[in-house]
């Protein structure tokens, strides 16, 4: 493979990824779980933590649960999982076996927390002292 077709290659790998998540860009507030091991008791408990439905929805939270060769949104209606390892390797690249991102609307990572569950009332209050947060509040 020729040098310019590589990057070419390489920058359609990496706008795949991007568009995954871009579509949430201004709309919501993005948490990856990412986890090795889809039956891991780090990602059991975690899973059980966000079952939050009305606090994710005040706070625009989107979950998608990912793991190295599939992912799929959590809090949808009905979402299946899609075949692609895009996420996982963007977002896990040190390859730790659990982690945790939290990503703000306006698509910077506000938050990453490795081999550890992060309980709800620690990402709630992330979230809530988010200047945007702040302005969510104050103009409802």
């Amino acid at each position: 493979m020729k040098y310019p077709t590589l990057i070419l290659v390489l920058s359609l790998f990496v706008s795949v990824n991007a568009q995954q998540l871009e579509k949430h860009l201004w709309k919501n507030r993005v948490l990856l779980v990412i986890s090795e091991n889809e039956t891991s008791d780090l990602l059991m408990r975690q899973l059980e933590l966000l079952d939050k439905p009305k606090q994710l929805k005040e706070r625009k939270l989107i979950i998608y649960q990912i793991h190295p060769k599939k992912h799929k949104v959590l809090n949808k209606d009905k979402s299946d999982w899609v075949k692609s390892s895009g996420l996982f390797d963007e977002y896990n690249a040190e390859g730790v076996e659990f982690k945790i991102v939290l990503i703000g609307l306006d698509g910077g990572i506000k938050l990453k927390q490795n081999d550890n569950v992060l309980t709800s009332e620690i990402l709630f209050s992330t979230i809530d002292r988010m200047p945007m947060r702040q302005r969510e509040l104050r103009d409802h």
